[in-house]
């Protein structure tokens, strides 16, 4: 394992230079014992490694001090005359001892470069391991903010959802008190007064030719109040879609539709229908009655189809006119749930709360809306069955 005494402090300074002394002094040591072998041939034989080792491990001044202290101990331990600083041979030690501090050098300043270039990667690495834990550490606070951004926009939007069914099911309720008022009160008040204007009606020989005309149109526009009054009234919430059923109610209204508007429309039911839940037979009677007022008002076709279907356990609505179509532009928004209109909203609001599905085609030959609901049996229809 590469260990490297760079510290800067003073303790760590003194170690780097405590362990070149130490390594200079062991390398005379073990020259002097190989001294009986070697005589004063290659004195510098062991220095070469301390120097080495000191320049790797220890810095470039305690290596430094690992060469010098080596020379020195040479020229006194090791050359002779052995303890003494004399020359025998001046040309030849002083050129050696010159040589050895020279390489020495050399060595010690291509490991000093390596050594600061390996602490320069090392530090790059620190400072890039620290920016990628700073980035991380980023990234997953945004990742935590992000992630709670979009729990708390699911949140919003289940509230919304939430508040958009209740909302829709005030309105059906608010639309059914409002029937049974115009039929109860409004209707019943109607009513009482066609029977007192027919009654004068009755005596109108009795009138002046101008009264009795009055009456007479009086009579006239009371029953065709009443009969708006009624129509109104089915239309706001339809009386028979509670009590004989969906199939029922919609035949009801295909046919005043038609009568009102003069689009013909052709309505197929499957056979053996059945009774659903109340929330699926409310929700497929507003979509189609959504559809045909849409055909009545933008498509301008004289004909209509609606279609119903049980496949797989699913009911299929589907309504089809031969008019001019929705605008590339316009049916981007209706098919886009954000930008759709409100009776397309509506739609798929009341869709998404049973789990159904709209689907919206159109082209310049018609539009055909189709709509799926997973199938539901009336709770209450099964109820009495059991019960009956």
């Amino acid at each position: 394992m590469k260990f490297h005494l760079t510290s800067s402090s003073k303790t760590g300074g003194l170690l780097r230079y405590g362990l070149a002394i130490l390594i200079a002094v062991a390398a005379l040591f073990l020259r002097q014992l190989m001294a009986p072998v070697l005589g004063d041939a290659n004195p510098f034989h062991t220095a070469w490694p301390a120097v080495i080792f000191a320049a790797w491990f220890c810095g470039m001044f305690p290596a430094i001090v690992t060469a010098v202290i080596d020379v020195i101990g040479i020229w006194y331990f090791i050359l002779p005359p052995v303890h003494s600083f004399k020359f025998v041979n001046p040309q030849a030690e002083i050129s050696g001892m010159l040589g050895f501090l020279f390489f020495s050098g050399c060595i010690i300043a291509l490991s000093e470069t390596n050594r600061r270039s390996l602490a320069r990667s090392q530090l790059a690495e620190e400072r890039l391991q620290r920016a990628h834990d700073e980035l991380d550490q980023r990234v997953q606070e945004r990742t935590a903010a992000l992630t709670k951004a979009s729990e708390t926009l699911n949140l919003a939007n289940e509230n919304f959802r939430a508040l958009s069914a209740q909302l829709l099911r005030l309105q059906d309720d608010e639309r059914r008190r409002i029937a049974r008022e115009l039929h109860d009160s409004i209707g019943q008040l109607l009513a009482a007064l066609g029977m007192n204007v027919a009654r004068v009606h009755q005596e109108s020989h009795r009138l002046s030719s101008e009264a009795a005309r009055a009456v007479s149109e009086n009579l006239v526009m009371v029953n065709e109040i009443s009969r708006e009054i009624r129509t109104l009234s089915h239309l706001l919430h339809p009386p028979m879609l509670d009590e004989i059923g969906l199939p029922s109610a919609l035949r009801w209204y295909v046919d005043g539709f038609s009568e009102r508007s003069k689009v013909e429309v052709k309505l197929e039911l499957p056979e053996g229908l059945g009774r659903l839940s109340k929330e699926m037979e409310l929700t497929i009677f507003r979509l189609i009655q959504e559809c045909l007022t849409n055909i009545h008002r933008h498509s301008g076709s004289k004909s209509a189809a609606v279609r119903l279907r049980q496949e797989d356990h699913h009911v299929t609505i589907e309504v089809q006119d031969q008019g001019t179509g929705i605008p590339a532009d316009k049916l981007a928004d209706v098919t886009a749930s954000n930008r759709a209109g409100v009776g397309f909203r509506g739609m798929r609001e009341r869709l998404r709360q049973l789990d159904g599905t709209l689907e919206i085609r159109s082209d310049a030959t018609g539009t055909t809306v189709i709509a799926s609901l997973p199938r539901a049996v009336d709770a209450d229809a099964v109820i009495s069955s059991s019960i009956n």
